[in-house]
């Protein structure tokens, strides 16, 4: 693991975004007993940041692991639940993921397609800071709302 600066906490400082209340929304929905209620965001969401260190020292080799799989659905979620909240479209995501690492992430609305993700090297699926797991997210959303935008009566059929 990467040693943190002294001055700035790990993933930078925690900034206010709509994605990131979002992202948080979700994985505390999946607290079925309220564990998770208290803790902060930034502890919340701790394992999106990867720093390039940590990311240079994780292999590529073999499954992904489970717990990064779920935190890319978790990201993926956020993504078509902000989607939803700007379009009033729900945008509903599939994924199929090869155990090498690779695979394809869409999320649809209606009979739309309004993200269509390509998956590369998930074993590094992570951001180095808070606002670019933010940037990431809110990019995703914009896009899609966007393509609805544009197709209106195809997403909403």
């Amino acid at each position: 693991m990467q040693t943190e600066t002294m001055h700035e906490p790990r993933g930078g400082e925690m900034i206010d975004s709509p994605f990131l209340a979002q992202l948080a929304a979700v994985i505390r929905a999946e607290d079925s007993h309220g564990l998770w209620d208290t803790k902060p965001v930034a502890e919340l969401l701790a394992e999106f940041i990867l720093t390039a260190e940590e990311r240079r020292q994780t292999p590529i080799i073999g499954d992904p692991d489970p717990d990064l799989i779920w935190r890319l659905t978790k990201f993926y979620d956020a993504v078509g639940l902000m989607i939803e909240k700007r379009s009033g479209c729900m945008a509903s995501q599939m994924q199929k993921m090869h155990h090498e690492g690779f695979g394809r992430i869409v999320l649809i609305a209606g009979r739309l397609v309004v993200v269509s993700k390509h998956l590369r090297d998930v074993h590094r699926f992570g951001f180095e800071t808070w606002a670019k797991v933010a940037q990431a997210g809110e990019a995703l959303v914009e896009d899609a709302v966007a393509v609805i935008d544009t197709y209106p009566d195809a997403a909403r059929a």
